[in-house]
C-alpha cells in the first residue's frame, strides 16, 4: 500500500545525486529550486542539469548533506510541492554495495538457547516488521525490528517457537510489501511462509566416502527425482519422491535392477539430481497434476515439498531429502545438486525484489531488468550480498544437508569472482561444474563465468558443447548429424581434438580447456532432444538396429574419452521424450525413465556397463592433465573416416580405434599381439575373442579397444 500522492517523482540515484521528474502538467515542468526535508528541516538542493523526457522535466541535482538510510525524506520545489524520495538506482552503485555489506552468518533465524531470532538484510526499508503465526493458526502477531549496523534488522524473542510459521513485512519508498526470509530453511506448503524448525532433530551422519582423486574419476548420471521412480514398471514402492529414489534392491519387468541398485550397478560415481530446492510450477497437494524440472525457484534453502510424502509438514520434506542423500552415500556414490542461482522465478513477486527492490537483478542500460537467461531477470551476483547469499546458501547444503558438489544451471550469467569465492569458500574436492555459455547479459565479458574465462575459475568442470556438437551434431539443429553419427568429412579432426579433452592436443588455437578436468563430455542431457530422438529425425530411412549403432558408437566416445564422461539417465538404453525437445513441463508420460526399455535393451546396458568398467580399470582413459595426454597418446596413420589412438601408460599399451562409417575398415597396428577389450558387440575388462595382430578389421559404425599382452 502507498501512503503518499505524487505530483512528482524523485529518486536518489547515487549517494548525492537525486533525480527528480515533474510533469509538463503540474506547472509546466518548471521549478527552479528544490528542497531535501526531514525531521530536522530542509537542505537546497545544487541543479546540475535539466532535459526533457517525454512528458517530464527532469532535473539531475546535487545533494550537499548525507542522506541516512532507514529514514524517511521528502522532496520540495518552489511552488511548495512536495513528494517523498524513493529509493532508486543507488542501490546498483559500489558505494551502497560498500556501505552496506555484512558479513555476519546470522542472516534468517538462529537459536541461542532460548532465544530464537530474526534477521534480516533490508537497508532500504525505513520500517521492518515480523509476522508470526503459531502452529495451525490463521492468526498473527505483529512485531516490530529494530534496525541495526548494515542495513540489517533484528528481534530476538525469548519463547519457544518451534513449528510457528513467519513472514517479514517492508517498507520501502512509503510501500508495504510482504515477503517470505530469503534464508529461510523449511517452508509451508507451496513455500508460503517460512516454518521455524530444529535441524538438529533431522540430522545425519556421512559415511566417509572414497575420495575422487580427480574429477576425471568421476562418471556422472543426470536424473530428476520424479523422472527416476515414477515409471509403472519401476518396481518402487514411493514413486516420485525423496523416498523412492532412495530404495534399494528394487526389481522391474524381468527381475532386473532399477533405481538406485541399478545405478550403483552400472559403475556411476555421481548421480547429479535437477533442482531439489523449493520451486514453482507444482502445486504440493496435487503434485501428479502438473510436471516441472524444478527451475523455476522460489525458495534457495528449503527442499521442494511435491518429492516428499507429507507437503504440510515442514518436517517431513527435510527428512526424506537426508534420508535420500544418505542411501545415496551409503552405496558409495554422491550427490550433486543443480544449483540455479542465475535467475528466480517472478521477479516482482519474488522476496528478494519485495526486500530490498532492484538490488538482487541486474538492469540494462535503458534501466531494465536485463533478460540473458531468458525468463525476464538474471540474478546481480557481482553485487557483494547477492554473493554472498550465493556461498550462504551453497555452504548450507553442503554442510546441513551433505551435498558433494553443484551444477551450476547458466552459470554464463554469474561473474568470475562470485564463483572463485564459491570454490575457496567449500572444502576442497567438492564438485563444481557449470554451463559456461556466454549469455546476452549487461556484464562486461572478462568478468562472466563462461568457458572463454576457464582459466580464470580453474576448479570449476564446464560442459563442452564443442564435444557435444562435434560428436553428434548440432543440438539446435535436429536434422545436423556429427562425427559418430556419420558425418566424418567435416569432424574428424576437430573429433581428436575433444576426444583428448579440448586442450588443443594438436593445435593450440583449437584449445577450449587448459586441462582434462575441466570438460564435462556429454551428448545428452535433460534439455532438447534426446539422442535417439534426434536419430529418428537424422536417420529416417535407417532400421533401428542401425540407429542403435550410432547410439551405442556415441555414447561410447562419452565414456572412453579424456575429461569426465556425462550421461543422462535412461541414454544408455535409448532414452525417448517422443520428440519432445523441451520437456521442462510436459507429462510424467514423456519424461519418465522407462525402465520396461531398460529389460528390452540389456544388451546395450551391459555394452556401456563394460566400457564403464575399462575406463575405470586403464588409468590411460582418466589423464590427470594436459601434459599426460600430450606425453602418453598418440594418433595412429588411419585413413579417414576411421580414427585412432594409442595410448601409453602405467605400463598399459592401448588403441582405441572408432569407424563412424558405414563400412568395414581394417587398420595395421602397432608391433604385438593385442587383445579385444571392446569391439561392435563387446566389452569388458577381460577380452573375449581371439587375440589379433599387424592388420584388425573394424565394424563399422563401431568402437574398438585394444589392450597389448
Amino acid at each position: 500500500m502507498i501512503f503518499t500522492d505524487r505530483n512528482f517523482l524523485a529518486y536518489l540515484d547515487e549517494l548525492t545525486i537525486i533525480t527528480i521528474l515533474l510533469p509538463l502538467s503540474y506547472h509546466q515542468g518548471v521549478s527552479a529550486s528544490f528542497y531535501l526535508i526531514d525531521h530536522s528541516g530542509k537542505s537546497p538542493l545544487s541543479i546540475l542539469s535539466i532535459n526533457q523526457i517525454e512528458n517530464n522535466q527532469k532535473y539531475i541535482c546535487r545533494l550537499e548533506v548525507d542522506i541516512s538510510f532507514g529514514k524517511q525524506y521528502w522532496i520540495m520545489d518552489e511552488h511548495g510541492g512536495k513528494t517523498d524520495l524513493q529509493i532508486g538506482a543507488v542501490i546498483r552503485t559500489e558505494s551502497f554495495d560498500h556501505l552496506f555489506y555484512y558479513d555476519g552468518n546470522d542472516l534468517g533465524v538462529t537459536y541461542d538457547a532460548n532465544l530464537t531470532r530474526f534477521k534480516l538484510w533490508a537497508p532500504t526499508a525505513t520500517q521492518v516488521k515480523l509476522k508470526l503465526f503459531p502452529p495451525n493458526s490463521h492468526f498473527s502477531e505483529i512485531i516490530k525490528m529494530k534496525r541495526e549496523d548494515f542495513g540489517v534488522w533484528s528481534v530476538g524473542i525469548n519463547r519457544e517457537l518451534e513449528s510457528f510459521q513467519y513472514r517479514f513485512l517492508v517498507q520501502v519508498n512509503q510501500e508495504w510489501r510482504e515477503a517470505v526470509d530469503p534464508y529461510a530453511k523449511a517452508v509451508t506448503v507451496n513455500g508460503e511462509k517460512g516454518v521455524i524448525v530444529k535441524l538438529e532433530k533431522t540430522r545425519k551422519t556421512k559415511p566417509v566416502l572414497p575420495p575422487i582423486e580427480s574429477p576425471v574419476d568421476m562418471i556422472i548420471y543426470e536424473t530428476h527425482i520424479r523422472d527416476f521412480t515414477i515409471h509403472e514398471n519401476s518396481g518402487i514402492i514411493d514413486k516420485g519422491l525423496y523416498l523412492g529414489a532412495g530404495e534399494l534392491n528394487t526389481k522391474g519387468k524381468g527381475g532386473g535392477k532399477t533405481g538406485l541398485s541399478y545405478v550403483k550397478d552400472l559403475g556411476i560415481t555421481h548421480i547429479e539430481f535437477l533442482p531439489f530446492n523449493d520451486f514453482a510450477g507444482i502445486d504440493e497437494l496435487e503434485r501428479n497434476k502438473a510436471y516441472n524440472w524444478g527451475y523455476n525457484p522460489l525458495h534457495f534453502n528449503a527442499p521442494e515439498g511435491s518429492y516428499s510424502t507429507d507437503p504440510l509438514n515442514p518436517y517431513a520434506r527435510i527428512i526424506e531429502l537426508k534420508q535420500l542423500i544418505e542411501k545415496i552415500h551409503q552405496s558409495g556414490l554422491h550427490v550433486i545438486m543443480d544449483a540455479v542461482y542465475n535467475h528466480v522465478y517472478i521477479r516482482e513477486t519474488s522476496s528478494f525484489e519485495s526486500i530490498v527492490p532492484g538490488y538482487y537483478f541486474r538492469h540494462n542500460e535503458m534501466g531494465l531488468p536485463s533478460n540473458g537467461t531468458g525468463v525476464g531477470n538474471d540474478i546481480a551476483s557481482e553485487r557483494k550480498m547477492v554473493r554472498k547469499f550465493i556461498v550462504d546458501s551453497l555452504r548450507y547444503w553442503q554442510e546441513e544437508y551433505g551435498i558433494d558438489g553443484f551444477r551450476f544451471d547458466l552459470m554464463g550469467i554469474l561473474d568470475v569472482t562470485t564463483i572463485s569465492e564459491v570454490c575457496e569458500s567449500l572444502p576442497e574436492g567438492t564438485i563444481l561444474l557449470g554451463e559456461g555459455w556466454n549469455l546476452n547479459t549487461p556484464l562486461p565479458p572478462e568478468q562472466k563465468a563462461m568457458i572463454a574465462n576457464q582459466a580464470k575459475i580453474p576448479q570449476v568442470a564446464m560442459f563442452n558443447d564443442k564435444f557435444r556438437d562435434t560428436i553428434k551434431g548440432s543440438t539446435f539443429n535436429l536434422f545436423d548429424r556429427g562425427f559418430a553419427l556419420g558425418n566424418d568429412e567435416h569432424h574428424t579432426e576437430t573429433a581428436l581434438e575433444v576426444i583428448t579433452g579440448s586442450i588443443g592436443f594438436k593445435k593450440q588455437e583449437n584449445r577450449l580447456f587448459n586441462e582434462p578436468y575441466q570438460s564435462v563430455n556429454y551428448i545428452e542431457c535433460h534439455d532438447n532432444h534426446t539422442l535417439w530422438d534426434k536419430l529418428l529425425s537424422c536417420l529416417p530411412d535407417a532400421d533401428d538396429l542401425t540407429r542403435m549403432k550410432y547410439h551405442r558408437l556415441a555414447t561410447g566416445i562419452v565414456l572412453l574419452s579424456q575429461g569426465i564422461p556425462f550421461l543422462h539417465s535412461g541414454q544408455e538404453f535409448f532414452r525417448t521424450k517422443q520428440g519432445d525437445g523441451n520437456s521442462y513441463r510436459s507429462s510424467s508420460e514423456i519424461n519418465q525413465l522407462d525402465w520396461d526399455r531398460k529389460s528390452e535393451f540389456i544388451e546395450n546396458v551391459n555394452y556401456l556397463k563394460g566400457l564403464i568398467q575399462i575406463r575405470k580399470s586403464f588409468s590411460c582413459f582418466r589423464m590427470r592433465t594436459a601434459g599426460e595426454i600430450r606425453s602418453h597418446i598418440q594418433p595412429l596413420s588411419t585413413a579417414a573416416p576411421l580414427l585412432g589412438c594409442l595410448l601409453n601408460k602405467d605400463s598399459y599399451e592401448v588403441i582405441l580405434l572408432i569407424n563412424p562409417s558405414p563400412k568395414q575398415q581394417i587398420v595395421s597396428l602397432p608391433e604385438g599381439d593385442w587383445s579385444i577389450l571392446a569391439n561392435h558387440d563387446y566389452a569388458g575388462i577381460s577380452s573375449k575373442v581371439a587375440t589379433v595382430k599387424e592388420e584388425f578389421t573394424i565394424d563399422s559404425v563401431s568402437l574398438n579397444v585394444l589392450l597389448k599382452k
